[in-house]
């Protein structure tokens, strides 16, 4: 089976939930002044009044009070404080309006496992992409196109967004032995109350409600009432799905093979259970399914 036959996988009534967040161009590379030395910068969490939360390299050199300089100069910045855990706080110094300035400098930041730089960008947002603010793409959603979005809705599915800006700590493996003990990290959500409506909706009329992606998953469960409803809302989730979990708000996910060890395969497993999830992956395995960001994608219902 081929994503384009997804529509086969569902039924008028259903609604799909999508992430609607778009990569900010959060790579930055520049120098240290005045020493030219070079340095990677990448922007995570907006903190207000210029200052963003960054991973930096090389974290050594870059000490509060640094001063650095990127592209042609038109954007400077100061290391301001380290953070727990070895992020940097970093104050930016611009003309005009920030988002202009990272679109003209800024580089995706794909991940480590990708080597080449994509020589169109696009290729790493989704096409239905509109909130600027995650450092990583909603990668269950690369595998849309506008034509089959409009398949799906003339044939009766609901569609709906949500907001969720990813974070790089989504992809933080799990290595307490405890999982309870794996402390998640935070990212922004938003549900609107048109979304809210389409949902609590399709509940009620015996639609199933189906997410594309962890992070779609993780907002409206974040949010969801006892009885799965929802309401318009914003605002930070650490929530950590794994085995036992009681889904209140989800029927069906569409998802991508996630790395082992990963807080992203425990919730797939919260809702396939562990055999089911094992048998997918074997399967995967010998027929040589792709893995990860523009890997191949399953439904889980």
């Amino acid at each position: 089976m081929h994503f384009f036959d997804l529509p086969t996988l569902l039924r008028p009534g259903d609604c799909l939930v999508l992430n609607d967040s778009r990569v900010l161009p959060a790579r930055l590379l520049g120098h240290r002044e005045p020493t030219g030395g070079a340095v990677e910068v990448l922007l995570l969490i907006d903190r207000g009044d210029k200052v963003w939360e960054c991973l930096v390299r090389p974290g050594r050199k870059l000490k509060p009070g640094t001063r650095l300089s990127f592209g042609d100069g038109s954007l400077k910045a100061e290391v301001v404080e380290v953070c727990e855990g070895g992020n940097r706080l970093v104050r930016f110094e611009y003309e005009g309006i920030f988002l202009e300035t990272l679109e003209r400098l800024g580089k995706m930041p794909l991940p480590p496992y990708i080597k080449a730089e994509l020589n169109d960008p696009e290729r790493y947002q989704t096409v239905y992409s509109r909130a600027v603010g995650s450092a990583a793409a909603p990668t269950a959603g690369l595998h849309f196109t506008r034509a089959l979005l409009e398949q799906v809705q003339e044939m009766g599915v609901k569609v709906c967004y949500v907001t969720l800006h990813v974070g790089l700590g989504t992809f933080r493996p799990v290595k307490e032995e405890e999982i309870t003990d794996h402390e998640m990290h935070s990212e922004y959500c938003m549900i609107s109350a048109e979304t809210a409506e389409t949902i609590n909706r399709t509940k009620r009329e015996g639609g199933r409600v189906i997410c594309v992606g962890t992070t779609s998953c993780r907002t409206i469960e974040s949010w969801a009432a006892e009885d799965g409803t929802l309401k318009e809302c914003a605002g930070w989730t650490n929530i950590f799905i794994y085995p036992g979990y009681r889904f209140k708000a989800l029927d069906c996910l569409i998802t991508n093979f996630h790395l082992p060890e990963s807080t992203l395969i425990m919730l797939v497993s919260a809702l396939a259970g562990r055999e089911h999830v094992l048998a997918a992956y074997k399967e995967a395995v010998e027929q040589r399914y792709r893995f990860f960001s523009f890997g191949d994608a399953m439904f889980i219902g």
